[in-house]
């Protein structure tokens, strides 16, 4: 499994993929809103979406793991 992980703290604006969604490598996944800034987090590998462990609106911190994939 591989995980994509956020790279700051936020809240979380858009989740832009469901579960059983592909995934290639550099896709816009999540985006999150800090400090009034959109910032775009990305996938760091290919793969299926297995699980998305965020909720829109919801806050995550520094490494916090946003979408587990497949594949």
């Amino acid at each position: 499994m591989k995980e994509i992980k956020t790279n700051m703290a936020g809240n979380v604006w858009k989740v832009q993929v469901a579960p059983g969604d592909k995934v290639e490598l550099g896709q816009e996944v999540v985006i999150l809103e800090s400090m009034k800034m959109e910032i775009p987090i990305a996938a760091e590998s290919a793969g299926t979406v297995e699980e998305i462990k965020v909720e829109e609106g919801s806050f995550v911190n520094e490494e916090d793991v946003l979408i587990v994939l497949k594949g």
